[in-house]
């Protein structure tokens, strides 16, 4: 009979390793899985119980109010996540981290969208009463707050979100009318007519923040003004044929004209025309007077060649303060004497030689360097245009001609006044142009500089408050707040709203619309602007207008009977007007801190907010008129902070537009995506500047989440039995694992100032960093073999304990960017009806955790790693080998790097069976890595046989109890009783 000679079989281990074991899946599913959180954290208050723990710090987030008609696009999401950002991360860090969003609800978008349905039923508007229409205005703002806000929500953000603030509740309109009577009663109040932005199909006046600057094209015209007489003679200039020659892009204020501005640092001559092209408008003999920088572009205008012309003279600044004009319509054949005035020529410190001609035609009533010279000299205002842009109908020769007509495409205007011009030998040249001009943001039509009587606050004039500490004056307050009271994120932010502040007119506040809050003033029948007792300041008045306000909203203004109830038996009626404008929509939103910090219980204990965060056009927009409103009312800003953002374009950096066919719609993001795939995308931005997005960065983002996703799953499944019986105390633990520790401590710290900072995307970069580098890469790579194969050791214990550790951190720190995952990784390990991350705050670090020597020498450590880990790879590469286990390389190093790898399992660390670490010189062929020169490794196979259940290959396997493993895993089965 023949020997048995079979090898006897070796058992499958596999069911004796500590493998991971979760429920989390890698598929996250968040489009599905996101809504069930939103209505879990609903159902369990976790914004409320925050609120509940005592002895924190405030730190309030105002909300800027976004605008309530229409759904949210992607800047909008940008916006609101930045903001549940910071929320979040200062909840995370220990404070009492508030937040009440809020929505502007006045003003014309929403009236516009009104009347598109009055003018579609074919309706006349201004027929149906203003009280009917002002509620028809009400219900269409309330149905899109509440669309918004399911938008906003389902992005993860946190908030008072079932009691916002709205600028149309009634106590909100009580306090924005408040606001302006404290105006009022300080004297900053004032009636005038100025030029103001204009719009002629809105009819009504617009602040800087209400337009925006697109490409159109018009028509410059170069046009003569005769020299008329030397200033204090009656001595005819001598040469008869003298003119100066202005510029202009808008030919419609030529009627309007009462004077031409000149630079006094700019070097002019005189240039006698002899001899004309066909079709010229100049005349031989004219002699034209221009800046000598600008007179050759200007001269070609006219098709007059060099040869053509003649420079006659300099002529001086003291030549010009001599000289007066004539009006090119002067004496014009049916004028009946309307332009028959002199035209003086003025000094201007805003006429440059740029561009034009050096003069500049000065109207007054159309242009804020105008209408200051003309405050400076005199000069009368001119009222020829109506509120629908058309010349006032008695003017001759353009009576009724519009310079826009009802759909904001250029009217008649230009044309009359350029063929007029032409008929009377005035024009000498006219050139089609393209300029960057003014439109409403809202009709997208073009705006003017119009004079119209307006309501304004003077920024100037002394408060008389007593709330002097910062200033007198609110212009004087808002600089200093600017620049003493306020953090700016990023700091150019100071820069922007600094020199707008420094360079702004007085504000104007009237609109002639009506869904808003009125301006709640009465003016003296018959009396001027000028006059003392104009405007009834009257505390009793205003006490009765706030309570009527505060019961029945704006509304109040406008019932029959409204001016005889709140006069009441201190005035008479018949003696005072009421004042039917309504306040600029930005009074409104400026006033929010009042109604908001300084009214609810929960906004802030001194009224002042944390930090104000809005987009980079806020600065003309939220920021400034907040500013403006609350330096006249508290005498300072509303805001210890700003952050300002960019814009959001698409992936080739070009502006979004539905004509482009490039939006991105944050509710398609979250569709396909999730909303944590969006807000990942927020904190991996720059927000500073501006960001883009597509489909592209998208699939990008959600690469990385994925990667992150992994992270999360490791630890939950390597502590899926964790117990404090496990815990183990730092000082007991491996080298390796308080490496680990040391760089949570740097990563806490990191972590916290970037937050502090707001800066998203260097925290968010740095725990990437460390989770997919520091983590995964290495440390888990490491330890997956004692994490699976050893038994109860001390090694393990320390990994699982660094795990919790890293669970921990890593959840919270996350938290306020991933919402949802965070959630979801929380509740897999710790379930439970009031379980939740957001209940949490950032574990604080131990300083003893850091250990600087310890980092160095793992420094040296990892790099030499590096060169091994990359020889390894060639092997793999050349397929010398299939795992790095197959291999014990020969690792060449310097005497002082191998006293280091003597002290660490340097074979564990490189995964590696064995491996040789010597101070030989290297072989010339040896493998050197990239930046590790003082390195080179040999590869050599692993001696001995595979084991069976941790696949180390060791001289020892087959030597032990149980077949064909080696001696640790040995151990680790009778360990377990097998």
């Amino acid at each position: 009979m023949c020997a048995d000679t079979t090898a006897p079989t070796v058992p499958d281990y596999k069911d004796t390793l500590n493998l991971p074991r979760t429920d989390f899946p890698m598929r996250a599913g968040l489009p599905k899985r996101e809504p069930d959180w939103l209505a879990r954290w609903a159902r369990i208050g976790v914004y409320e119980k925050l609120r509940q723990k005592a002895g924190r710090t405030p730190f309030t987030l105002h909300d800027g109010p976004p605008y309530a008609n229409g759904n949210l696009h992607i800047g909008h999401a940008l916006n609101k996540i930045l903001k549940d950002m910071v929320v979040r991360s200062q909840q995370m860090m220990g404070r009492d981290a508030r937040y009440i969003p809020g929505w502007d609800c006045h003003g014309l978008p929403i009236e516009w969208k009104i009347e598109e349905r009055y003018r579609a039923k074919g309706q006349d508007k201004d027929a149906v009463d203003v009280v009917t229409f002002r509620q028809e205005c009400r219900r269409f703002a309330e149905e899109w707050v509440d669309v918004q806000r399911e938008e906003f929500k389902r992005l993860g953000i946190t908030g008072t979100w079932d009691d916002p603030y709205r600028t149309m509740d009634f106590h909100a309109e009580r306090v924005i009318a408040e606001e302006f009577q404290t105006f009022l009663m300080n004297g900053l109040v004032y009636q005038g007519s100025k030029p103001v932005m204009w719009s002629p199909v809105e009819k009504t006046a617009l602040a800087e923040a209400e337009v925006e600057y697109h490409d159109r094209q018009t028509d410059a015209i170069w046009v003569k003004f005769p020299v008329h007489k030397g200033k204090g003679s009656d001595t005819e200039w001598t040469h008869r044929t003298t003119y100066v020659v202005i510029w202009t892009t808008t030919p419609w204020t030529i009627p309007q004209n009462r004077a031409v501005a000149y630079g006094p640092g700019i070097e002019y001559g005189s240039y006698e025309v002899v001899e004309t092209p066909d079709e010229c408008w100049a005349r031989v003999g004219d002699r034209l007077v221009m800046a000598d920088r600008l007179a050759a572009e200007a001269l070609a205008a006219m098709r007059l060649t060099p040869e053509m012309v003649r420079r006659v003279s300099a002529v001086e600044g003291e030549d010009l303060a001599r000289w007066v004009l004539r009006h090119p319509l002067h004496g014009a054949e049916g004028a009946g004497g309307e332009w028959d005035f002199d035209v003086p020529l003025l000094p201007g410190d805003h006429v440059t030689d740029d561009a034009g001609t050096g003069f500049v035609h000065t109207a007054p009533s159309h242009g804020d360097d105008d209408y200051a010279l003309g405050r400076q000299f005199g000069l009368p205002m001119t009222y020829n245009i109506e509120a629908d842009s058309s010349f006032r109908a008695d003017l001759p020769f353009f009576g009724g001609e519009r310079v826009l007509k009802d759909d904001g495409k250029p009217g008649g205007a230009n044309k009359a006044v350029i063929d007029k011009l032409v008929g009377v030998g005035g024009l000498l040249a006219r050139k089609r142009i393209t300029i960057s001009d003014a439109h409403s943001w809202r009709s997208k039509a073009p705006v003017i500089r119009l004079n119209r009587p307006q309501w304004f606050a003077a920024i100037d004039q002394e408060v008389g408050d007593g709330r002097d500490e910062y200033g007198r004056t609110i212009r004087s307050r808002a600089l200093t707040s600017i620049d003493e009271l306020v953090t700016w994120t990023p700091r150019s932010g100071r820069n922007r709203l600094h020199s707008m502040m420094e360079a702004r007119p007085d504000w104007v506040l009237s609109r002639q619309r009506a869904w808003g809050v009125p301006l709640t003033c009465f003016v003296k029948v018959g009396a001027s602007p000028e006059d003392p007792n104009f405007l009834l300041r009257s505390e009793k008045v205003n006490a009765r207008i706030l309570e009527a306000f505060e019961q029945e909203g704006a509304d109040a203004w406008y019932k029959a009977g409204a001016k005889e109830r709140f006069l009441g038996d201190d005035h008479d009626p018949a003696a005072y007007e009421q004042v039917f404008d309504i306040l600029d929509v930005w009074f409104d939103s400026g006033s929010t801190h009042a109604f908001v910090l300084r009214d609810r219980p929960d906004g802030s204990e001194d009224g002042i907010a944390d930090l104000y965060l809005e987009g980079t056009d806020q600065h003309r927009g939220w920021f400034h008129s907040s500013m403006l409103q609350a330096c006249g009312t508290i005498g300072r800003a509303p805001y210890r902070g700003v952050l300002t953002h960019g814009f959001t374009l698409d992936e080739k950096g070009m502006k979004m537009s539905k004509s482009l066919g490039n939006i991105i719609a944050p509710q398609a993001v979250v569709d396909q995506y999730g909303a944590d795939i969006l807000r990942l995308w927020v904190a991996q931005t720059d927000y500073t500047a501006d960001q883009r997005i597509g489909p592209e960065i998208l699939k990008g983002v959600a690469d990385g989440y994925r990667r992150l996703r992994n992270t999360m799953r490791f630890l939950l499944g390597s502590l899926a039995d964790f117990t404090e019986g496990d815990r183990t105390a730092p000082e007991e633990m491996p080298e390796l694992e308080r490496w680990v520790l040391h760089r949570l401590a740097e990563l806490d710290e990191e972590v916290r100032a970037a937050y502090d900072r707001y800066d998203f995307q260097g925290a968010y970069q740095a725990i990437f960093t460390f989770a997919t580098v520091d983590l995964s890469a290495f440390w888990f790579d490491v330890r997956k073999d004692a994490l699976y194969c050893d038994g109860d050791t001390a090694r393990r214990r320390s990994a699982r304990t660094v795990l919790d550790l890293l669970f921990h951190r890593l959840t919270t720190w996350l938290a306020p960017i991933l919402v949802f995952t965070m959630e979801e990784v929380w509740l897999e390990r710790f379930p439970g009806e009031d379980s939740s991350v957001h209940l949490q705050d950032i574990p604080e670090t131990p300083a003893g955790w850091r250990d600087e020597a310890l980092a160095a020498k793992w420094a040296t450590v990892r790099r030499v790693r590096r060169a091994v880990t990359g020889a390894l790879e060639v092997a793999r590469r050349d397929k010398v080998i299939g795992a790095s286990l197959e291999a014990a390389p020969f690792v060449h190093v310097t005497p002082d790097v191998a006293e280091v790898l003597e002290t660490v399992a340097f074979d564990d660390l490189c995964i590696t069976s064995g491996i040789h670490v010597t101070t030989d010189p290297a072989p010339q062929d040896a493998f050197r890595a990239e930046g590790v020169a003082d390195v080179a490794v040999v590869f050599a196979p692993a001696d001995g046989e595979k084991c069976q259940r941790c696949w180390k290959i060791l001289p020892d396997v087959g030597a032990h109890a149980h077949p064909g493993v080696c001696g640790r895993c040995d151990a680790a089965l009778t360990e377990q009783g097998l």
